[in-house]
């Protein structure tokens, strides 16, 4: 998944260095709308296991749970991200000028 790159750049940017392998790999507006995609696919493959599942056109439960579990995990980070962007957005409107 693409939460690892975000998650590295994001420790990079705020880090004591900036490196100019960060400075190439874009914009955190696009790295964000690349990672919300990928939960957006994860989040369609666990729903397709699922209706699947209750076909009963696949006996693995393992696969299925760890599926569940990668889209619910990116699906917290990206709320986790989302909160922390919001919050540093009413900082900055806060601050007088």
């Amino acid at each position: 998944m693409r939460i690892d790159n975000l998650y590295s750049n994001a420790i990079n940017l705020t880090g004591p260095t900036r490196t100019k392998s960060t400075a190439n790999t874009g914009n955190f507006k696009d790295i964000f709308e690349n990672v919300v995609q990928e939960v957006k696919d994860t989040r369609e493959k666990d729903i397709l296991n699922n209706t699947q599942m209750a076909a009963g056109q696949i006996d693995n439960i393992d696969k299925i749970m760890i599926d569940m579990e990668k889209a619910d995990i990116a699906l917290q980070f990206t709320l986790q991200v989302r909160n922390k962007v919001l919050d540093a957005y009413q900082e900055i409107m806060r601050m007088q000028i």
